[in-house]
């Protein structure tokens, strides 16, 4: 093979370049995404309950303080009257009427997200006094949407609201 020859078969070797990336190497980035994904995906599942049921959990907290709040704002009492899924303020006591606002459906619902429900609670309702103190004190139970992982969330006599 002469020179000229030669070169031109090293030119077209030099040209070349190696781009991108061959089949077998993306088989393998497939497999071990997919091995991770396999691995993964039970703790992603536990990690999505215990969150939706935390969630729940403090939204209840949240809906409690407020009306805590709104007994002490209106200088009067609110009793919280409860469902499996939602939460309503009474103003002026259990016998009292509905309070609407914002959150609340027409008769004054408060809906918990989620489809997270209170599965048990004190076996009176609790009422806020103006001062903000609850009487009596209790403990919601809230249970998430797909297993049954519960969380409680408790209503001290002073009408501190903790989960704990």
């Amino acid at each position: 093979m002469g020179r000229k020859a030669r070169d031109l078969v090293h030119e077209r070797i030099r040209g070349l370049g190696v781009r991108g990336f061959g089949l077998a190497e993306l088989l393998v980035v497939i497999a071990i995404l997919g091995l991770l994904t396999t691995l993964g995906m039970p703790y992603l599942i536990s990690y999505w309950q215990a969150s939706t049921l935390t969630t729940g959990a403090q939204e209840l907290q949240t809906i409690l303080n407020s009306g805590r709040q709104l007994a002490i704002r209106n200088n009067t009492s609110i009793c919280i009257k409860r469902n499996t899924t939602s939460v309503r303020y009474l103003t002026g006591g259990c016998a009292g009427g509905a309070w609407t606002g914002a959150g609340t459906d027409g008769n004054g619902w408060i809906v918990l997200a989620n489809n997270v429900s209170i599965t048990n609670g004190p076996a009176a309702d609790v009422i806020f006094s103006n001062l903000g103190a609850a009487n009596p004190a209790g403990t919601f139970t809230v249970q998430g949407p797909s297993n049954a992982q519960t969380l409680t969330v408790t209503v001290a006599g002073s009408g501190r609201v903790t989960i704990p």
